[in-house]
């Protein structure tokens, strides 16, 4: 099969600002035929998650749907995947809900006119950095990091719909170890009703997970838990949801409001583009696809703007329904469109039947979704390999039950920094045996080789200059084959080692980039008068004439 991808010429200038102008007149009726598929099979995967999602947010039920409507429109008319879909997603949800809940009550008017802001704060960031092409900012927050935070988001999660699955009529704590307590303090109202429908949803969904693995496995699990309400009775529903598109919104446009957010709206805009462009990439592997992390963030930005203004809450790439999107054999970004439309269609003419979904069933659910939240395999696998990372990982996921879950991400990045600061202001310094280049025995005494893998910068001088100084030879070369850069402050502390005559300097394999740092005007007096060698034979053989 011919990819679309593979049939696109350079981009105009026009198809840069509006990057549909280019794969859309390219778009085949094969490739129509093959999308409505996946299209169809994406908007009846999605319903359940889209009402699932609203809960976490603390939103009412159609506010998931509608953020599965119109950002994956934007998202893939201005993104730069063909497969990535967009949406509401569990960890954002849980943001959403922990930072607006600090000044609303759930579901409440303020509350929803508060997470839109949120939303479009969140989106103006996404498309700023995207505009000033930051799309390797996202490389600076680790995979460690977004697996402890997801990991942590999954148990927020499932702490959260404790009281749903046991049909406990109490208040939400501030953090997970809070609402934990709450939960086991009143243990003894459990509603055992609530609890059957709890349990037999997540029975559900597990079996038909394995007995159907491309099965909608949560969709059928929540027919079940609305069947099972039916015959029971007397248990609390999720309520009537209007059958109607999204409506027009306006979020809180003051300076206080968005300041009060302004951690959790950084915390949005990063989770939410890491999120969307791990999974585009992941995707594009598979597909072959070249992504544009900068184009990526500007339709992010775009969906989350747009959508703050038609009733949506934070969106991002989702996981599941992209993998599903392209398994299904979607070829390009019209299958997201296509999803979006039937999900429409869905919400216009069945909505008024979710008043009947229990919301033990919908807590059921969302303990699926919490589960799937844990990449066991990966995490055992850093815990196995990698000792920072491992730190990381762990500090994020504590993080994320003892703070605000937003907090989280900021104390796995900041580890994340350090760790890598430390290490890159350590670098190797490796003495290497004169014998190797054959050296007359009377010159050992007198010469190191000394190779320096790492750059020579501020943060890595006064570590350099400790080991070169315990250096007790009288010859001293230095090999730079493994220095990609020098800066001001590391050129001047090699000119002051050089100046100060303790060893004789020999500088050899050194690369353009370090070299010209080392004869710019500031330093040229003192390196000038040097020669550099082009290997360290070449510095032996002049020691040995001396």
């Amino acid at each position: 099969m011919t990819t679309l991808h593979a049939r696109m010429p350079s981009r105009s200038p026009l198809e840069r600002a509006f990057p549909f102008l280019r794969w859309l007149p390219l778009v085949t009726k094969q490739d129509l035929k093959a999308d409505v598929i996946a299209g169809l099979t994406g908007a009846i995967i999605v319903l359940p998650q889209g009402v699932a999602y609203a809960m976490i947010a603390g939103m009412p039920a159609e506010y998931g749907l509608y953020t599965c409507i119109v950002p994956a429109i934007i998202a893939a008319l201005f993104g730069s995947s063909h497969h990535l879909i967009s949406g509401a997603t569990a960890a954002l949800s849980v943001i959403v809900f922990t930072t607006v809940s600090q000044f609303a009550a759930p579901g409440s008017p303020l509350f929803i006119q508060l997470a839109l802001t949120l939303t479009l704060c969140a989106g103006i960031v996404q498309l700023l950095m995207g505009l000033m092409r930051f799309g390797a900012v996202v490389n600076f927050v680790s995979h460690s990091v977004v697996l402890g935070f997801t990991a942590g988001a999954a148990v927020v999660i499932a702490i959260s719909q404790l009281k749903h699955l046991l049909g406990l009529s109490i208040v939400s704590g501030s953090t997970a170890i809070e609402n934990l307590q709450l939960t086991l303090g009143a243990l003894a109202q459990t509603d055992s009703k609530a609890l059957l429908i709890g349990i037999a949803t997540i029975a559900i969904s597990v079996c038909v997970k394995t007995l159907w693995p491309k099965g909608p496995h949560m969709l059928i699990a929540m027919v079940g838990a609305t069947l099972l309400a039916l015959v029971i009775g007397d248990v609390a529903l999720v309520g009537a949801m209007p059958n109607s598109l999204p409506a027009f919104s306006l979020p809180v446009a003051d300076v206080v409001t968005v300041e009060r957010m302004a951690m959790g709206i950084i915390a949005v805009a990063l989770l939410g583009l890491v999120e969307a462009i791990s999974i585009a990439r992941s995707v594009a592997m598979k597909s072959g696809q070249l992504i544009d992390a900068n184009q990526e963030f500007i339709g992010q930005g775009l969906s989350n703007m747009i959508g703050a203004f038609f009733s949506c809450y934070v969106s991002s790439g989702s996981f599941t329904r992209s993998g599903v999107n392209y398994t299904s054999g979607a070829r390009t970004p019209c299958a997201a469109i296509f999803a979006a439309v039937f999900l429409a269609i869905i919400l216009l003419f069945f909505a008024p039947y979710a008043a009947y979904i229990p919301i033990a069933g919908m807590a059921g659910i969302l303990f699926v979704v919490a589960y799937n939240l844990i990449d066991i395999p990966h995490i055992i696998d850093i815990f196995r390999t990698d000792k920072k990372e491992s730190v990381v990982l762990a500090s994020t996921f504590v993080a994320a039950m003892l703070l605000h879950l937003e907090l989280s991400i900021y104390v796995g990045m900041l580890l994340s920094l350090f760790f890598y600061l430390r290490r890159t202001s350590r670098p190797t310094i490796e003495f290497i045996d004169p014998r190797v280049y054959k050296v007359p025995e009377h010159l050992i005494p007198d010469t190191a080789i000394v190779r320096i893998n790492g750059s020579v910068f501020y943060g890595s001088c006064q570590h350099l200059q400790r080991g070169l100084q315990a250096c007790n030879a009288k010859h001293l070369i230095i090999l730079g084959r493994g220095i990609n850069f020098i800066d001001y402050t590391g050129a001047q502390m090699l000119a002051n080692l050089v100046n100060r005559k303790q060893h004789t300097f020999y500088f050899c394999h050194m690369k353009a980039t370090p070299l010209q740092a080392l004869l710019s005007p500031g330093f040229s007096k003192t390196f000038s008068s040097l020669t550099f060698y082009k290997n360290a034979k070449e510095a032996l053989a002049t020691i040995s004439v001396h």
